[in-house]
């Protein structure tokens, strides 16, 4: 069944695109934080359409976001190894369970609404120290490579279960664990999205072919804010990234988290309604 896409629609998924293109550009993460929100509760799609669709307009715009960063030189390739592999390994193992029924819709919504809070609860902490020499190319890692190949697997089992790219609890990860700076984190971080995202979509083995339609106002967006994003990430200050982000994540779980409650326990339209008396009461 192909979806009516009608204009308010493409309006709210254009200006979604937008902004979560900026998001990824500048953050390197809060894309799909945004994207599953959007296409849940404002697009009206259920999760298991949701999911896919949010996978690969996530792939698509953070390989698109990637390329600034690399030139700059805001890669971190040894944590990215680190953090990934497990990862991809958490990607597969998470799509297979959703593809195999063993995850309810409701389900899916409260992980992904718990891990927002988690995460935007993480970064607000206060920095550590060795995330306030910024200057220095390869900053030594704050947590011991056990505990982020950890968080890897992590990442990747949100990945498959949710359907985000796991940058909202990547990037945390890189900032705190491997005492990345913000914007080199942000970097890395675009670059596991995209791999991560890839995986579990293959995973899921289902191509969300009845809301491919739903792509061209996302992505249109997504492009022209990722132009946006990179001309203001050079600008930004990392504490306002931090705070900003987490605003982000907390707004975007408390959306999810009622969208789950609201689907597991669907309000009956007629429950209360009187039944018409039948020809005999009426007598």
């Amino acid at each position: 069944m192909i979806i009516g896409l009608s204009l308010g629609t493409a309006v709210l998924l254009l200006v979604g695109g937008l902004l979560i293109g900026a998001l990824l550009a500048v953050l390197g993460a809060g894309g799909s934080i945004l994207l599953l929100p959007l296409l849940v509760s404002g697009a009206g799609l259920p999760t298991r359409e949701a999911v896919p669709l949010s996978l690969l307009v996530v792939t698509l715009l953070a390989l698109g976001n990637v390329g600034p960063y690399v030139r700059r030189g805001q890669v971190a390739l040894r944590p990215a190894l680190i953090l990934g592999v497990p990862a991809l390994a958490g990607a597969w193992v998470g799509g297979s369970l959703v593809k195999a029924d063993l995850i309810p819709e409701a389900m899916q919504l409260g992980v992904f609404t718990v891990a927002a809070l988690v995460a935007s609860w993480l970064l607000t902490r206060p920095p550590q120290p060795a995330q306030s020499h910024q200057a220095q190319p390869s900053p030594k890692p704050a947590g011991s490579p056990q505990a982020l190949a950890a968080q890897g697997v992590l990442v990747g089992l949100l990945t498959g279960i949710a359907g985000v790219g796991g940058g909202f609890a990547i990037v945390p990860a890189l900032v705190l664990l491997a005492g990345l700076p913000m914007h080199l984190a942000s970097g890395t971080s675009l670059l596991l999205i995209s791999t991560n995202s890839l995986v579990a979509l293959l995973a899921l083995g289902h191509w969300p072919a009845a809301s491919l339609e739903l792509m061209l106002p996302l992505v249109a967006g997504g492009a022209a804010g990722a132009v946006l994003g990179q001309r203001l990430a050079p600008h930004l200050s990392e504490r306002h990234l931090r705070r900003g982000f987490a605003g982000l994540l907390i707004g975007s779980a408390l959306l999810t988290g009622f969208e789950g409650l609201r689907r597991q326990h669907p309000t009956p339209i007629n429950q209360h309604s009187p039944r018409p008396l039948s020809s005999e009461q009426q007598q």
